[in-house]
């Protein structure tokens, strides 16, 4: 009998079973080998002893740390501020959730590619996700010095191949385009997301190819950085242009949000005057005082099937390693 001052072991449990202390460990890992009537066996030790397998001796043996790290390039203040990021985070959260890993969050602003990078050589996690990437940050370097597997949430650095889950994005600025070509409106301006990175380029693109496809092109463009202040920045800059316009489309709600505002407080209606899109499907677009017009950018499931992926991975199951979701419309009152 055990105890009251110390813990059951693995070996406790196997004796109870009447097996070895090998077979009693194949069971408490899962492993399907093992005969069922023996499963049920040291299963049954496990809850009449209250066994709790310990994970820090196990992780010694396999060279595991039992944590995925999703890997942020941007600074912390946006991080916190942009909801992208909240249902990221939620959906690799629930991505995980059938293993034992834990999240690790890693943001790594340019100040800090140094210590990410020692992060990421020190093998300290599992396997690595990584997440609003531009070019020119740190993801090469993840790619080139990973010893783990690594899997982008959004299509990787021009260049670079590596496993990914992504929105088709082109395919997203088209049906953005051609819903405010059917609208009936013409001139159309255009507020980008930063070039930098694959997701703001590839909604330029598909934006820019259908309205060609209809023999117009934008009356105005500039770029923004996905955020509400960039947004109300660039919109000024337009209202400022004296550029002639009906419709506005932004590459991200945020900076709709912000373009709202500025058309608001200089008087013009919406969508009576200006017809405005966005991008992303941001919970504050579907506010009933806002009711902003956009495309589904589903972040959550996303970054859930990319979490997927990488335990696929680390495990060594057969995954496909490259996932692209369809974008959808959604049609609200700003249009």
């Amino acid at each position: 009998m055990l105890s009251a001052a110390r813990s059951p072991t693995l070996e406790d449990v196997a004796q109870m079973a009447g097996v070895s202390r090998a077979t009693a460990s194949r069971v408490v890992r899962g492993d399907v080998k093992v005969a069922p009537e023996k499963v049920a066996t040291v299963q049954a030790a496990v809850r009449e002893l209250g066994y709790v397998p310990n994970n820090a001796a196990r992780n010694l043996v396999s060279r595991r740390s039992g944590a995925i790290a999703l890997i942020v390039p941007e600074h912390e203040s946006r991080v916190f501020t942009d909801p992208f990021f909240v249902t990221a985070i939620s959906g690799v959260s629930a991505g995980l959730a059938p293993s034992d890993e834990q999240l690790l969050l890693v943001l790594s602003s340019p100040a800090d590619h140094a210590r990410t990078r020692r992060f990421v050589r020190g093998a300290h996690a599992d396997g690595l996700l990584v997440v609003s990437h531009h070019e020119g940050d740190l993801s090469v370097e993840v790619l080139r010095e990973a010893s783990v597997p690594v899997v982008f949430i959004g299509r990787p650095p021009q260049g670079h191949r590596a496993p990914f889950v992504d929105l088709d994005n082109v395919e997203g600025g088209r049906l953005a385009a051609r819903h405010l070509v059917e609208r009936g409106v013409r001139r159309i301006a255009m507020i980008c997301g930063p070039q930098d990175m694959p997701a703001a380029r590839d909604r330029r693109e598909g934006f820019e190819q259908e309205l060609a496809r209809a023999g117009l092109e934008p009356v105005w463009q500039s770029c923004g950085d996905f955020t509400l202040v960039s947004g109300e920045r660039e919109t000024a800059a337009l209202l400022a242009s004296g550029t002639s316009f009906d419709a506005l489309f932004t590459s991200s709600d945020l900076m709709a949000l912000g373009a709202l505002k500025k058309l608001e407080a200089q008087g013009v209606r919406v969508p009576e005057d200006v017809a405005v899109m966005g991008f992303d499907d941001i919970s504050a677009a579907a506010d009933e005082a806002i009711a902003l017009t956009t495309v589904l950018n589903p972040g959550r499931r996303l970054a859930e099937l990319a979490a997927t992926m990488l335990l696929d991975l680390i495990a060594d199951r057969r995954t496909q390693e490259q996932v692209v979701l369809a974008p959808e419309l959604v049609v609200r009152s700003t249009t």
